[in-house]
């Protein structure tokens, strides 16, 4: 009998601890929100601001830079800190951020802004990993993975309608405004709260600078490079290039670093267990799916069917709503099953919406989205889950909060590295598109000519000018349809790059079943 009221308390999730990891959840929301809340917004932004349009991509990137090189540190400061004084310092001061951003008058103070504001509050996203694995007994995490899987997907999905929607019924300083009064909440609530390990102030006495500056300068300027990149033809640019070369160089010290420091700033032994290593991998496409379809659906909308940022957040909110409704099943799903299967079945899940995208054309509105969104939706929540048990919740507990950093910043630099790739082959496919399209519509093709002729009909009204506006009306419907065939191409490209990693699923080992409450243990 005793024995059971033993086991019983041991599976029981102390409320005030269930209270601080809710709270935790919050902040990452919020860090997470912030990364594509400004997406639908740039250009109010830039009036505001009046900012260059090479000034304001800026607002963006700042964020991106900082966030990459906070990530993989937040490890060893939870460690050296304690959560309670990591969380709490990064929720005030993304907040305290969050607040200068919406008051910043030029580009020059938001961009310094949300760099703070991407850095300061990068530590809150793998805390809050990590405290899955050392917050709840093993037999409750299966319950808890779901909630943060969706926070971690919904936040960045949702970003580019709730932005629509702030800047359009109110400014775009609402953007960072929206954070003040829960990012308080949340900073009160992680002080009060959070009392479930201690500080070691000792790693402190050992903190690697060179560690620090190396891997800020290797992900920094390669984070510059992946955003730069596709905007100014990547090496063609001086400054892409020489932060490239600055990439390269940090990249091999920071390694020699890592390898050699009494106390590195990031433990990068825990690739040498299989299922990190290749949950890792997972995360790193997760990451590509997550952000690259995030930016995939409104760049079409914006550009070929020509829709302003509240009409985008209303059109794209399918798969926000598909992940809250499915997560409590897949919670369910992953404590019954092989996760592994759960894996693959999401990844195959993401093939076929990118599948149906393949057949994309210039008219797919609401409706032709709506399955794509909805197999996109099912697809994060039943492959984040998994992914992460597999990869974190086989690891020892003294081995979570690096690993967890670790885990994080190989979705955000898929995500970055995605968005790249994915610019860079729309770019490519849409100037031999273009070309071949050209070479199809000269005079010798009965087709362009009887088009021609229909068009100059069309603006018969305007006299001598009819057939120099159809032939640039004509020129328009190409550069349109080359552009429909490059989102075409780049969707089917992402087809199978999910159904490739899809079948990595099975090298990871099943990790171990959770013992039913009463067994005895946890």
């Amino acid at each position: 009998m005793d024995a059971q009221v033993s086991a019983a308390n041991a599976d029981r999730i102390d409320p005030r601890r269930m209270l601080a990891f809710i709270a935790m959840c919050f902040g990452m929301f919020m860090a997470f929100l912030d990364i594509q809340i400004v997406s639908a917004s740039l250009n109010e932004i830039q009036a505001g601001l009046a900012a260059s349009g090479d000034e304001i991509p800026w607002v963006q990137t700042s964020y991106l830079v900082a966030e990459v090189i906070s990530i993989p540190l937040s490890g060893f400061l939870a460690r050296a800190l304690g959560t309670r004084t990591l969380f709490a310092v990064s929720a005030a001061g993304f907040t305290a951020a969050s607040f200068a951003c919406g008051f910043a008058t030029d580009i020059n103070s938001m961009i310094v802004w949300r760099a703070l504001q991407g850095f300061i509050g990068g530590g809150m996203v793998p805390t809050v990993f990590a405290g899955i694995y050392t917050m709840f007994p093993k037999s409750k995490q299966a319950t808890i993975v779901p909630l943060v899987g969706l926070v971690a997907t919904l936040a960045p999905t949702i970003g580019p309608t709730v932005g629509g929607y702030l800047t359009d019924a109110l400014s775009w300083h609402w953007l960072f405004f929206i954070n003040v009064v829960p990012g308080i909440v949340v900073t009160v609530a992680a002080l009060v709260l959070i009392d479930f390990d201690k500080p070691d102030y000792g790693l402190l006495d050992y903190f690697d600078w060179i560690g620090l500056i190396t891997m800020a300068g290797f992900l920094g300027t390669l984070e510059y490079v992946l955003e730069e990149g596709p905007r100014k033809d990547w090496f063609q640019e001086d400054a892409v290039f020489y932060a490239a070369i600055v990439s390269a160089l940090s990249a091999i010290a920071f390694f020699w670093r890592v390898l050699t420091a009494k106390q590195p700033i990031v433990d990068l032994r825990a690739f040498t267990d299989r299922n990190f290593a290749v949950g890792s991998l997972f995360s790193f496409v997760l990451g590509i799916g997550l952000y690259g379809l995030t930016y995939l659906y409104p760049v079409y909308l914006a550009a070929i069917r020509g829709y302003n940022s509240l009409m985008i957040g209303e059109t794209l909110f399918v798969s926000g709503l598909t992940m809250f409704m499915v997560a409590p099943i897949v919670g369910r799903l992953a404590a019954k099953y092989d996760p592994r299967f759960l894996l693959i079945g999401g990844f195959l899940m993401f093939a076929l919406g990118t599948f149906q995208m393949h057949y994309v054309t210039k008219d797919w509105d609401f409706w032709e989205l709506f399955w794509p969104q909805v197999f996109r939706g099912i697809g994060l929540m039943a492959s984040i889950v998994p992914v992460t048990n597999v990869a974190l919740g086989t690891l020892a507990p003294e081995r979570i909060k690096n690993a967890s950093g670790l885990f994080n910043l190989m979705r955000n630099l898929g995500g970055a590295i995605g968005l790249a790739v994915l610019t860079t082959m729309l770019n490519k496919r849409w100037d031999l598109h273009l070309a071949r399209l050209h070479d199809s519509t000269n005079w010798s093709r009965g087709p362009a000519t009887d088009m021609l002729a229909n068009l100059t009909a069309r603006f018969h009204d305007f006299g001598s000018s009819a057939q120099s506006m159809a032939l640039k009306e004509m020129m328009l419907i190409t550069r349109q349809q080359a552009e429909v065939l490059s989102f075409a191409d780049v969707f089917l490209m992402l087809t199978v790059l999910f159904v490739v990693l899809a079948a990595f699923g099975m090298m990871m080992k099943r990790p171990a079943a959770a013992p039913a409450a009463g067994s005895g243990g946890h």
